[in-house]
């Protein structure tokens, strides 16, 4: 740690009888030494201690006569006690004496390692901002020589200084300095060297906000201040103003701009633009008329000269006091007009997709609209910089580009004619014909003045590649909305034309997912387009997937407008939508979201929108790659392939020879699996086709499940042409002569799928494919329905139709009716067949249907509560009941409409709906089921009193063993069914003993004692029952349950 003395103290020289100066002169070398350092200790002290503000008056320091030799004692005295005088300290206190910078130098100059060190101590003891102070001033010069010492280390020290955003006047001269070196150096005097432009820029401009903000307000404050001579500022001003010179000076000769001098030119008007926005830099005459001299040359035809002419343009904006007189004003206007003329050639030699010619049309459609605000962006993020820009300084450039250059008519026309760019990508920067398209159809510019735009839409829509670029989606919206929604409610014929079929299926035609028949319809005129317009890309077939899915759903949003005003819009066909790939092109931009982005949320919305059923989960779920890796996984080995290789005749062979020889078929299944999809559908045909012949060979399920995998694999390319071949291929024996269905047959009856071969109904892989297309069909049944609705919006009252609600109750019951349908039909499969009766085993065919069906009406009760409600208001066998109950975990809702079922007036509906209480309250055994329980058992004594006891039969033999289920799931409810038997028994005897003529004894109406429990045969005493007498079979019954009751309330011994 080091020590400095207290002033006033002298432990170095007790007294002095003369000057200080007289008695360094006359004093020896040692004495010279303690009179140096009392001296510098001394000064070191109140510079520590903040008491000096000003340079301190020294007479040992003054004298000039004695300074090398002062110089020389200090860096002895430094060398020799290092501790005690530490160089940073030194330099700090020597800018406090005369002639101080002088012995700094000699100091450092003794000591070059301690040079970076010093400046650092210098600047961070250094002004942030205000560097006017005389102190202030010493410092920059100490560090500005300390630098012309060391030129090498120039740029580290104004780094420091960057980096502690300190002294920012000492940025500016050691950058002047540095430049003027570099000038030295450099024999050629034409050129312009040094970073001034790049560093000055870099603060202004760079990433950092806190280096952006410090600099930018310096040079505010220094705008305040008089010029002077010394101010950084000003002589910042006079280099830059000595370079623009010189730039100008190489452009007078027919305002041409060299290619060399484009860059530094382009260069220095940003610098120009961040000065005066950032650091509120007021131009002054002289600045004016040479920055309008050097913006309104002419460039070479380069990228760097497009760059130069977009700079210039958005100068213009930025800094309106450049136009501040007539003749600068016609200087303006003169080269804007010649931008026009040359734009073409411009394009056609730069090599450049983005030219100024874009950024010009850009310009005036955003004047026209009076977007200022675009306006602002536009020069934000061509300067890269957000500068003040008001929009009343933007009047006057308002009127030029309006009135003088660019009218309304003169903009569409010239949109119209700008080439397409091709390759259109996000790679592709700067402002493109595509961005002044999609403004002008913003404000409906071409249906204003009719000038058609479908054709440049169409081909830059085909001259796009991944990734995408931002502007695309936005550019087909509004593209469609100029399309069907009219610019006025009067006019009818201020729409755009929209695309037509042939156009689209140009883009489509070369996809081996298209028919041969289809391709060949192509006109010669679109083959020729399509020859003149590149290949065709995904991302063309997406933007075209887009504007179809887009263009319906705004038609049929505006149904009724189009047909209040009777226009004619066009429609596209569905059996034209069809035919385009649209599930494999949405998996595909959902594969490369990165590279569609902006494009596959809108799809995706459209999608579920309009083609429910081509977003079901399970088809989402089954992805290539998931197939692939369960191919690599298997154990079965692809055999070697005849000379002719795999091919449909081959194909063909495998599934001849399944019965003789399985592995072929096996092996030509894996073979499929493998296969790209591109190369997998044009074998889909043939492969469905197949299929049926797999039904009577149930007992390979190795060769089922392949099957279906490969049939899952094709739904992933085309769904909807799947699907339909494939209810075609399964036609039951009755329908086997009756014509092919098409898809839009299956739409407006989706139970076609169900029509299909009985045998498919106890082969689980391929009732897995059934489920998945009804649900597919029942969603596209219930969309056809809904369109149907919009397409023939009620403008007046029609027959009984008062409203809209009546015909959507209406549709909404028709679709409850088919999916109800659907529903009953899938439960009737459920039930047992004689030959499922005699299959032996827990894992049946008939079981494995009856989990795939449960599971697929556990997601339809789920997606539709309603349905569950309808379905068990309709009732259905009540053998099914165990299974439903306990396999579809959604049916605890039917909870919630069991009292409405019970209350309904039918006897049937009654006795279905105590059935499934009782299997519903053995699974739920929740509070809700015991209050629907109480109300079974309070419904049952009502009707046993309000029945005739010809009805009873009817109501209690099924019925009695469900309460007796209850009372196992609820014991609580022993005591009241254990009542209701009594006033049931009592009953029964009544009318037993009326009816017959000879009363029946006790042992007429008990059951046998050997036949009670535990040892009763419930089989055999169901046989002894039915053969009883129908008049006493209900009281054989009764004892049942009493049986049953007491054994429910009996303890299982087998638990202890």
């Amino acid at each position: 740690c080091r020590t400095i003395p207290i002033v006033g103290e002298s432990a170095l020289i007790p007294t002095l009888t003369n000057g200080l100066a007289l008695e360094f002169e006359r004093s020896d070398a040692a004495r010279r030494l303690r009179l140096l350092l009392n001296e510098l200790l001394i000064i070191m002290a109140q510079v520590k201690d903040g008491g000096l503000d000003v340079v301190h008056s020294s007479e040992l320091f003054e004298s000039v006569v004695y300074l090398d030799e002062i110089g020389d004692v200090l860096c002895i005295a430094q060398a020799e006690l290092p501790g005690l005088l530490y160089i940073p300290d030194i330099a700090e206190a020597l800018l406090y004496v005369p002639n101080g910078i002088y012995m700094l130098c000699r100091l450092v100059a003794n000591s070059p390692d301690s040079f970076q060190e010093v400046c650092a101590t210098l600047i961070s003891n250094g002004d942030k901002h205000d560097e006017d102070a005389p102190l202030g001033k010493i410092r920059i010069k100490a560090l500005r020589v300390l630098c012309q010492m060391n030129m090498a280390e120039i740029l580290s020290v104004r780094r420091k200084a960057v980096e502690l955003c300190h002294m920012p006047g000492l940025t500016i001269i050691l950058t002047l300095d540095y430049c003027r070196v570099e000038e030295e150096k450099n024999a050629n005097h034409n050129s312009i060297v040094g970073d001034l432009v790049a560093f000055i820029s870099g603060l202004l401009l760079g990433s950092d906000d806190k280096i952006r903000n410090w600099f930018g307000q310096y040079f505010r404050n220094c705008q305040k201040k008089p010029e002077g001579d010394g101010n950084p500022t000003h002589l910042l001003r006079e280099e830059l103003l000595q370079r623009l010179k010189n730039l100008v000076l190489f452009s007078i000769d027919h305002h041409n701009l060299p290619d060399a001098k484009v860059v530094q030119a382009s260069s220095l008007l940003r610098l120009y633009c961040a000065l005066r926005g950032i650091g509120g830099l007021r131009f002054v005459e002289e600045e004016i008329n040479l920055l309008l001299q050097l913006l309104t040359s002419h460039p070479p035809p380069s990228p760097a000269g497009i760059r130069f002419v977009s700079l210039g343009l958005c100068m213009l904006l930025a800094c309106p006091s450049l136009l501040t007189t007539t003749d600068q004003e016609k200087r303006a206007i003169d080269w804007i007009q010649w931008l026009l003329k040359e734009e073409s050639h411009f394009g056609s030699t730069s090599g450049v997709n983005a030219s100024f010619g874009e950024m010009l049309l850009l310009i005036a459609i955003h004047f026209h609209s009076n977007q200022m605000s675009s306006i602002t962006e536009l020069v934000y993020s061509t300067l890269g910089m957000r500068i003040p820009i008001r929009s009343n300084n933007l009047a006057r450039m308002k009127t030029i580009f309006t009135q003088e250059i660019f009218t309304d008519q003169v903009v569409t026309a010239h949109a119209v004619k700008v080439p397409v760019t091709k390759n259109l990508s996000r790679n592709v920067t700067g402002f493109l014909p595509v961005h002044c398209i999609h403004q002008l159809l913003k404000s409906r510019a071409f249906t204003k003045y009719k000038v058609p735009i479908k054709d440049w839409i169409y081909k830059q829509i085909c001259c796009t590649i991944p990734p995408l670029h931002p502007v695309l989606p936005g550019l087909i919206e509004v593209y469609v909305n100029s399309v069907l929604t009219p610019s006025s409610k009067g006019s009818v014929d201020t729409t755009n034309e929209p695309i037509t079929e042939e156009e689209i299926l140009t883009v489509f035609s070369k996809s081996v997912f298209m028919c041969q028949d289809q391709a060949k319809t192509i006109s010669h005129t679109s083959k020729s387009m399509l020859q003149e317009l590149n290949k065709s890309s995904l991302t063309s077939q997406l933007l075209l997937l887009y504007y179809l899915l887009l263009y319906e759903d705004t038609r049929l949003s505006n149904m009724k407008s189009i047909l209040a005003s009777d226009r004619k819009v066009k429609r596209y066909s569905p059996q034209f939508i069809a035919k385009i790939p649209i599930f494999y092109l949405i998996q595909r931009a959902q594969k490369d979201q990165q590279e569609f982005a902006g494009l596959f949320s809108p799809l995706l919305r459209l999608l579920t929108t309009h083609y429910p059923h081509l977003c079901l989960v399970q088809s989402w779920l089954t992805d290539e790659e998931d197939i692939d890796l369960t191919l690599k996984n298997s154990s079965v080995k692809l055999l070697k392939w005849p000379e002719g290789g795999f091919s449909k005749d081959s194909l063909d062979k495998a599934f001849e020879q399944v019965d003789s020889c399985p592995f072929q078929l096996l092996s030509h299944l894996n073979h499929l699996l493998a296969l790209p999809v591109q190369q997998l559908w044009p074998y889909a045909s043939k492969f469905v086709t197949y299929l049926p012949k797999l039904l009577d060979h149930t007992d390979c399920l190795q060769i089922l499940i392949k099957a279906k995998k490969v049939w899952w694999k094709l739904n992933s390319i085309f769904p909807r042409n799947l699907w339909v071949i494939t209810v075609n291929a399964f036609p039951q024996k009755a329908f086997k002569t009756a014509k092919k269905l098409t898809l839009d047959d299956i739409i407006l009856d989706p139970l076609h799928v169900l029509r299909c071969d009985k045998r498919i109904f106890r082969c689980p892989p391929f009732m897995e494919i059934v489920l998945h297309m009804l649900q597919a069909f029942l969603a596209a049944s219930r969309t056809h329905l809904y369109h149907h609705t919009l397409e023939q919006p009620m403008l007046e009252k029609t027959g009984l139709l008062e409203n809209e609600k009546d015909r959507d109750d209406l549709r909404t019951a028709l679709v409850a009716a088919q999916e109800s349908a659907a529903v009953q039909i899938l439960l009737e499969c459920c039930l047992p067949t004689e030959a499922d009766k005699k299959a032996v085993g827990l894992l049946t065919n008939l079981r494995e249907i009856q989990s795939l069906i449960c599971s697929h009406l556990h997601q339809v009760f789920i997606s539709e509560p309603s349905l569950a409600k309808l379905v068990h208001f309709q009732t259905y066998p009540s053998e099914l009941l165990p299974v439903v109950v306990s396999s579809v975990p959604s049916l605890h809702i039917c909870l919630d409409f069991l009292p409405e079922l019970l209350s309904q007036a039918d006897l049937d509906k009654q006795v279905f709906a105590i059935e499934l209480a009782s299997h519903l309250c053995s699974q739920y055994a929740i509070a809700k089921s015991l209050s629907v329980a109480k109300l079974c058992i309070n419904v049952c004594y009502t009707l046993l009193g309000v029945l005739p006891s010809s009805q009873h039969r009817k109501l209690f033999l099924p019925t009695l063993p469900a309460l007796v289920r209850m009372c196992e799931a609820f014991p609580p409810l022993c005591e009241d069914v254990a009542f209701l038997l009594c006033q049931l028994a009592r009953v029964c005897l009544s009318r037993t003993c009326a009816t017959s003529s000879v009363p029946p004894t006790t042992a007429d109406l008990l059951l046998p004692v050997e036949e009670v429990k535990p040892i009763v045969d419930y089989i055999k005493l169901e046989s002894v029952i039915h053969e009883l007498n129908s008049d006493n079979d209900l009281c054989f019954a009764i004892q049942i349950a009493f049986v049953d009751l007491c054994y429910t309330l009996t303890l299982d011994r087998t638990l202890y």
